[in-house]
């Protein structure tokens, strides 16, 4: 066991962010954390770090080997790349001091009461700990990481010269390094800002750490393949699951049916004996045979109902007729300076296509979507259906005015009057006064759903949308999502949300090296994979004594090749085992394993 907390609570002011929190977290495990924003995530794991203290209940922590990536990350953007690497980390500071407080103790003698081996005993595994984060090893580490991330020719560069996405890479490097060693790493959004190759990359490292991870995250196709267990905190409590998140919205689905299923059968309990108690008061005033029934009533207990889940009604609706090719792109070229950004892209739309894009960050998916819209100059020829009507959702925003309210942004756009505009933003749960708020004082996910809002009152019948699931927590995008596969007009979306491309798009395409390959299909039939069918299991390690074949994953194993087999795969390796061509080393390891559904029922 690494940690332990029992009846934990912490609460800020009047607000109970944390209520009688019970969690345990031993070697090795795989947590997704899950909440809707705001609910008190990274205040949790801040506390079981040890960063803050409970007001209530007990807080066992067992290992000083911490890494920790924060959610928003400062760096001083006048630093290099190279720097940034070796800086001291958050664990390292405390460390120094306490070694510094026992140094001064041994140079003084202490006195009658000093414990000397239990001092020495801490000295020398503070200088262990020290060993392992020393900015020089970790920075060498790091390092390496970066060049994997294809980062390295940036490291002499400034941490202000790279973008979003690159300053998420080189600090998921260092904490990388440090967590090789590490008991408990703790990751706050790690995927903010990361292309789809850079997450699939992230996942399988995540999987060789021997340490218990805890991941705090709304890329619910990332949990899939990466946890072990589900924990979700909702009003300040938390509810275990086992499985990944595919498997939790299961179970979960099921839990709060009984919920209801038990609060409702008691409320019906306590009507009918409230009934019984009345009929009987109104037939034997002068009796007291309704007092029997009324206590029967005081003692039927009634369950809490599960919480309302206040989902965003977001419905977009498409008017005006297009024709059937809404958009046509031939041989489109966009270049800055001498680089090709977009080279000799084609691209055909049809009425009712949802098309998905993802590719590497920095491939050029921002200027495809605006050389769509005319908005960038470029080469080739450009096809819009007369039509057509472009809704566009900007990735930052920049259509929105900073200095105006909500409510005032939502009438200059569609010149609605007040009752109208705060009918639509209340649809988005945007009431009262974050309405009256100047949107620079908006959160990313309040200024999301307000851009939402402005899009779903337009009509438009051609979405094209900049990351709309960006700053959103996983209710949000469900309805986001369930909105768009309701919509009637035609999408692009561009966007690193795998599990979203696999929900709305009815075909998918990967911009990369300024070319566009489309698939007519979601991103998992594109990558040959089972939607959502891919789990983590623990395998046994084997060694291949001679060559073969795995045929069912398409996988040749040379002699002396590490093999590693789940419990659900035993069988397609059982010729293999029976023919003396694996033999069990020994030893465990967690794996990313394709698990094929159950067949549908016949009607």
């Amino acid at each position: 066991m690494l940690l332990k907390a029992e009846g934990v609570g912490k609460a800020f002011g009047p607000k109970e962010v944390l209520k009688d929190v019970d969690i345990q977290i031993e070697l090795g495990d795989r947590i997704g954390l899950v909440g809707r924003n705001g609910a008190g995530k990274t205040t949790l794991i801040k506390l079981l770090m040890g960063r803050i203290k409970p007001d209530v209940g007990t807080l066992n922590l067992r290992t000083n080997k911490i890494s920790y990536l924060s959610q928003f990350v400062e760096v001083d953007h006048s630093s290099s790349v190279d720097s940034a690497m070796a800086v001291m980390s958050e664990e390292e500071a405390p460390l120094r001091k306490r070694a510094a407080e026992i140094e001064a103790v041994m140079a003084s003698g202490g006195d009658s009461e000093t414990d000397w081996n239990a001092l020495s005993t801490e000295y020398s595994h503070i200088q262990e700990e020290l060993a392992r984060l020393t900015p020089g090893q970790t920075k060498d580490k790091a390092m390496g990481i970066l060049e994997e991330f294809g980062l390295d020719d940036k490291a002499k560069g400034k941490m202000g010269e790279l973008s979003g996405g690159e300053r998420t890479k080189v600090m998921l490097s260092r904490v990388l390094a440090q967590a090789e060693k590490s008991d408990l790493i703790f990751l706050d959004e790690p995927t903010s800002h990361l292309d789809i190759e850079t997450v699939e990359w992230l996942e399988d490292q995540l999987l060789k750490l021997k340490g218990a991870v805890i991941i705090i995250s709304h890329d619910r196709y990332f949990l899939d393949n990466v946890a072990t267990r589900i924990i979700e905190l909702e009003n300040g409590k938390l509810t275990h699951y086992s499985g990944n998140y595919s498997i939790f919205m299961e179970k979960k689905a099921l839990d709060r049916e009984r919920l209801l299923q038990a609060h409702e059968k008691a409320v019906r309990e306590k009507e009918r004996q409230e009934k019984v108690a009345e009929e009987l008061h109104t037939k034997y005033k002068f009796k007291s045979y309704h007092k029997t029934r009324e206590k029967m009533a005081e003692r039927v207990e009634v369950p809490e109902p599960p919480p309302d889940e206040k989902d965003l009604q977001v419905r977009i609706y498409a008017l005006g007729k297009s024709g059937k090719n809404v958009l046509t792109a031939k041989e489109l070229i966009v270049a800055r300076g001498k680089h090709k950004v977009l080279d000799k892209v084609d691209l055909e739309l049809e009425k009712g296509d949802k098309l998905g894009i993802f590719g590497p960050n920095g491939s050029g998916k921002t200027t495809l979507l605006k050389a769509l819209q005319s908005k960038l100059p470029y080469l080739g020829e450009l096809y819009v259906s007369p039509g057509v009507k472009v809704g566009y959702y900007a990735q930052e925003h920049e259509l929105l005015d900073q200095e105006l309210t909500a409510e005032q942004q939502m009438k200059k756009a569609l010149g609605q009057q007040a009752v109208e505009a705060r009918a639509i933003l209340a649809r988005l749960l945007l009431t009262g006064k974050d309405v009256e708020r100047p949107i620079s004082t908006l959160s990313g996910g309040e200024r999301a759903r307000l851009a939402l809002a402005i899009l779903l009152a337009q009509h438009k019948n051609l979405l094209i949308l900049d990351e709309p699931s960006n700053y959103l927590d996983i209710p949000s995008k469900e309805a986001v999502e369930d909105a768009l596969r309701e919509y009637t007009g035609s999408l692009i979306i561009v966007t690193h949300d795998r599990y979203l491309l696999d929900a709305v798009c009815t075909k998918v395409g990967e911009l990369k090296g300024g070319k566009l390959s489309v698939f007519n299909g979601t991103y998992s039939e594109m990558k040959g994979r089972q939607k959502f069918a891919q789990g983590i299991e623990e395998a046994d390690v084997y060694k291949a004594v001679a060559g073969f074949k795995d045929w069912v994953n398409g996988v040749t194993y040379k002699a002396g090749d590490k093999v590693t087999i789940a419990k659900s795969e035993i069988e397609n390796f059982r010729w293999a085992l029976d023919t003396g061509k694996l033999k069990k080393v020994g030893g465990t390891e967690l794996k990313k394993v394709r698990k094929t559904p159950l067949p549908a029922e016949d009607d």
